[in-house]
């Protein structure tokens, strides 16, 4: 049996697990009050928290009480109008917020709730998840990468530690001749004084050279080196969370985009990379705008600049090509893409978009988002390409949108959990 103790520390006044209790009981409440807050504020807001309201009706304890009827006593302090048998009408209630005012009665204003960011942005992507990860949940899937653990004694040839080894080597052979070695000075010792005194075959003498012969072959009979001594360097995987994302902003900045276009393209933009930021810690965006030739730019120019053109959208697409293969390997990082367009292309080059996609594009993307921005629901040829790539590539998803309201349904239309 196993106890968990929660030391994190809560603020003043305050109590996380009572938080957490009050928001899993009132949950409903809290979505429906969180999905009117985003109708009403922008999408560059949705970051911050939010102060709900909560009808006081709903969050009252359930008690037992008396059926209607019957007689009660009760006594009232400091009563100084009824007498035993009046009957004591009913308070006029209020709201707190009334428009007539009134000099009786009292009321209970709804409670009032402020829900912080990360509670305010879990509430809302709740229902959401990024499809068909395949190397991303952080807290559940990871990568490893190999590192230096000391050393082992099996392993690899390439991997031996010569210098290890050679440490290992000597020290052997320091213990094993020690006690040999330091036999052979002392006869040697011996010897020399002995044949200051006696001839050479004195049996003293000649014991003392043989004792000296056996010793240096016992010296001689350690080996250099020997498998025991042989060292590897060790090396084991270590998780490493996948922690980091990059997402490609593409949008047809040709004369065909209006302003009407461009602001549902941020719009879309900007609640894509929020999404993102709860999944990952790192997130690199980058922006390519495109009309006839595409450019790499900053999120001010991405969105303001006012340079048109002609249409040719597979400038777009080759450009975030290079931009993975020279700076975002898939091995490192998790590629996102998002493009926006009115479904104007330039008629020979649907048919390139859709052929550099599948070749060069979606194997190494985990999620691609196409929206179409029309304002009569009408498509173009781009989108007819697209739907090729959609058939090929699950992680492929195209929509169309109309006005500002279809942000957010399109939006859970693409990201919407994939239920198995």
């Amino acid at each position: 049996m196993s106890q968990v103790i929660d030391r994190r520390v809560n603020g003043k006044n305050k109590s996380a697990v009572n938080r957490q209790k009050f928001i899993r009981r009132y949950k409903k409440h809290l979505k429906d009050a969180v999905e009117e807050a985003v109708s009403k504020r922008s999408i560059t807001d949705m970051e911050h928290g939010e102060k709900i309201n909560i009808p006081a009706k709903d969050i009252s304890e359930p008690t037992f009480g008396t059926g209607r009827g019957g007689r009660q006593e009760q006594v009232y302090p400091g009563n100084e109008e009824f007498i035993t048998g009046d009957q004591i009408p009913r308070p006029q209630g209020g709201s707190g917020g009334g428009k007539k005012a009134s000099d009786s009665g009292e009321g209970e204003d709804d409670f009032s709730f402020s829900l912080s960011r990360d509670e305010f942005m879990d509430l809302f992507f709740e229902d959401l998840e990024l499809p068909r990860m395949i190397k991303t949940q952080l807290t559940r899937e990871v990568q490893f990468k190999k590192i230096r653990a000391g050393y082992t004694v099996h392993g690899n040839p390439s991997n031996i530690s010569v210098i290890r080894s050679m440490k290992g080597a000597l020290a052997r052979r320091i213990a094993l001749t020690a006690s040999p070695s330091r036999r052979l000075h002392e006869a040697e010792e011996e010897l020399a004084l002995l044949l200051e005194k006696a001839l050479d075959d004195d049996p003293l003498v000649i014991a003392l050279r043989d004792e000296i012969k056996e010793l240096k072959r016992r010296i001689r009979k350690v080996p250099f080196i020997d498998t025991f001594d042989l060292r590897y360097n060790n090396r084991i995987d270590e998780p490493v969370p996948t922690s980091q994302a990059v997402m490609f902003c593409l949008m047809d900045v040709s004369g065909s985009m209006g302003k009407f276009e461009k602001e549902i393209a941020k719009r879309f933009f900007t609640l894509l990379y929020l999404f993102l930021t709860r999944s990952y810690e790192r997130i690199e965006v980058v922006f390519i705008r495109h009309h006839t030739i595409a450019k790499e730019v900053d999120e001010e120019e991405f969105f303001y600049s006012r340079e048109t053109g002609g249409t040719v959208v597979s400038s777009a697409i080759k450009m975030m090509r290079d931009i993975i293969h020279e700076r975002y390997p898939s091995s490192d990082w998790n590629i996102y893409a998002a493009q926006a367009s009115d479904g104007d292309n330039w008629a020979d080059d649907s048919h390139v978009c859709r052929d550099m996609l599948l070749e060069s594009i979606m194997p190494y993307l985990q999620y691609y988002a196409y929206v179409e921005v029309t304002e009569d629901d009408s498509t173009g040829d781009l989108w007819d390409e697209y739907q090729t790539v959609s058939d090929v590539y699950n992680n492929f998803a195209t929509q169309t949108i109309s006005d500002n309201a279809d942000i957010y349904p399109v939006f859970r239309k693409l990201f919407e959990k994939q239920w198995s």
